[in-house]
């Protein structure tokens, strides 16, 4: 892990300005055609700064729950919009650390290159901890896209002004679609051929959806505690 990339005491200036260092270094590659462990992350929030981060890590091609971590922190950077990952990324941090599995691929609830400085949560943690990464978003950030069909496995670039950022994919008839982008080391087709690999019924690919699971019941255990 390069914690050069995650230094401490930044202002909302320095990290847009390191945002756009570390936008220059992504790398779009294809991935490898053995890919087996994919690691889902997410993270919640309790008012008092509290946050419970979790990465759940996930055999691709049985869907089985390898291993998963979790681990608290203080978020000590503000709320900033596009600034998500230096809020997060010192939680997931620790959760990383604590894995034995080396995943293949980090899959993260957040932007990757659908970013206004092309460089969300998703690019950031790649560079990080040296994964190849993807964003899997449940909400726009910026960019337009077409109108999208209503069947699973439909999908429409997601473009701002001429440059295709993500694409937009619906995994469930009747629910919102997913915004799709590269994080590092991956190309925007393996990215929605992993997501698609990782689909059951459910609207969110398998490792996010039980690393969401995981950090809420951390948080409502933790409520529980204090009462």
């Amino acid at each position: 892990m390069n914690r050069a990339l995650l230094p401490d005491e930044l202002t909302p200036a320095d990290a847009r300005a390191l945002q756009q260092q570390l936008r220059a270094a992504l790398q779009v590659t294809p991935l490898p055609p053995d890919v087996r462990l994919v690691a889902g992350a997410d993270l919640a929030y309790a008012h008092d700064g509290r946050c419970w981060a979790a990465l759940v890590v996930v055999d691709a091609s049985t869907l089985e729950t390898v291993e998963a971590q979790v681990a608290t922190a203080v978020a000590t950077f503000p709320y900033v919009p596009g600034l998500l990952s230096f809020r997060e990324l010192p939680a997931l941090a620790l959760a990383w650390e604590q894995l034995r599995a080396r995943p293949d691929v980090l899959l993260c609830d957040g932007q990757g290159y659908a970013h206004p400085r092309r460089c969300g949560l998703a690019c950031h943690a790649g560079l990080l901890f040296d994964v190849p990464s993807l964003g899997c978003a449940k909400t726009r950030l910026i960019g337009e896209h077409p109108a999208l069909g209503p069947e699973p496995g439909e999908q429409v670039p997601l473009c701002d002004g001429d440059e295709l950022i993500g694409a937009v994919l619906r995994t469930r008839r009747g629910c919102r679609p997913l915004y799709l982008s590269t994080g590092h080391r991956v190309t925007l087709p393996d990215a929605v051929a992993l997501v698609q690999r990782l689909l059951t019924r459910y609207r969110q690919p398998e490792p996010t959806r039980r690393a969401h699971a995981l950090v809420t019941r951390a948080r409502e255990a933790a409520r529980c505690d204090c009462s």
